[in-house]
C-alpha cells in the first residue's frame, strides 16, 4: 500500500491498484458468473479474507496461505502504516452516515489519522464521474469502497481511469457497518475455525443465511477440485 501511494505521488503509478477479497460467495460467483470472474481477474491483488480459503491450502498445498486478511483487521494495520508517512485515506459506502461514522471510529481508535472524506454509496451511474471527482479534489491516496459485491468490484475496476492519483481502491464490503457497531464481529474462536459465516448467518438469517447455504458448497467443491498451487 505505501510503495504504490508513494509512487502514485510521484507519478509512476498511471492507475490506482486494485484490490479485491476473496471468501465463500466470491469464489461461488466466480465460478458461476463470467463478468463478475472478469473483474476479479482484472484486480492487481486478491486477499484471501475467508478461513476456509486458507484451511483448504493448509489441506491440499505444501506452502499454504499462512493467515487469513481479513479487511476489518487489516484496517488497524493500515492506519498504523498512514500515520507514520502521511497516507489520506477516503471512506465510499454504506448508508448515509455510516461511512461518517466510521470514520470517526476510527480517528478514536488511531489518533493522527487522515480520513480526509466520506461519503454514502446511494448515487446513481450518472453521478459516479462526479463520485470520483469529489475524492480526487480531496487528495486522498487509499480510497476504501464499500458498495457490496459485486457493484464494488465493478466500480472499481470501471472507475480506476477516472481515480488518477489515488494508490489503492481497496473494496471494503461491510467495514463501515463494523466500526459504527451495525455488524458486531464474531468471537475470535469462530473466526479463527471458519466459522464467522455461520455467526453472520446467526445476525442475518433471511438475508445472509439463505446466501451462505447457497454459496458454501459451491465454494467447498470449487476449492476441493480447482485449487492449485504455483511454483
Amino acid at each position: 500500500m505505501l510503495e504504490d501511494v508513494q509512487d502514485a505521488r510521484a507519478g509512476l503509478l498511471s492507475v490506482p491498484r486494485v484490490i479485491v477479497a476473496s471468501n465463500g460467495s466470491v469464489i461461488a460467483r466466480y465460478h458461476s458468473d463470467p463478468g463478475f470472474a472478469a473483474l476479479i481477474d482484472a484486480a492487481d491483488v486478491i486477499d484471501p479474507d475467508g478461513m476456509p480459503l486458507i484451511l483448504a491450502t493448509r489441506l491440499l498445498w505444501k506452502r499454504p496461505l499462512p493467515e487469513r486478511v481479513a479487511t476489518t483487521d487489516f484496517i488497524h494495520d493500515a492506519c498504523e502504516i498512514a500515520i507514520k508517512n502521511g497516507l489520506r485515506f477516503y471512506f465510499l459506502g454504506g448508508k448515509p452516515g455510516v461511512a461518517e461514522r466510521a470514520a470517526e471510529r476510527l480517528r478514536t481508535l488511531h489518533p493522527g489519522i487522515q480520513i480526509v472524506g466520506t461519503r454514502h454509496g446511494y448515487f446513481r451511474p450518472d453521478e459516479e464521474e462526479e463520485v470520483c471527482e469529489a475524492v480526487r479534489e480531496t487528495g486522498a491516496d487509499v480510497l476504501w469502497l464499500g458498495l457490496g459485491s459485486p457493484a464494488q468490484e465493478s466500480f472499481a475496476v470501471r472507475r480506476r481511469a477516472s481515480l488518477a492519483g489515488v494508490g489503492w481502491i481497496r473494496t471494503c464490503g461491510g467495514l463501515f457497518d463494523h466500526y459504527t457497531g451495525l455488524v458486531p464481529r464474531a468471537p475470535r474462536w469462530m473466526q479463527n475455525a471458519g466459522l464467522e459465516w455461520l455467526h453472520r448467518s446467526m445476525l442475518e438469517p433471511a438475508r445472509l443465511g439463505v446466501r451462505y447455504l447457497r454459496t458454501n458448497p459451491a465454494a467447498v467443491w470449487h476449492l476441493l477440485t480447482k485449487s492449485r498451487e504455483r511454483g
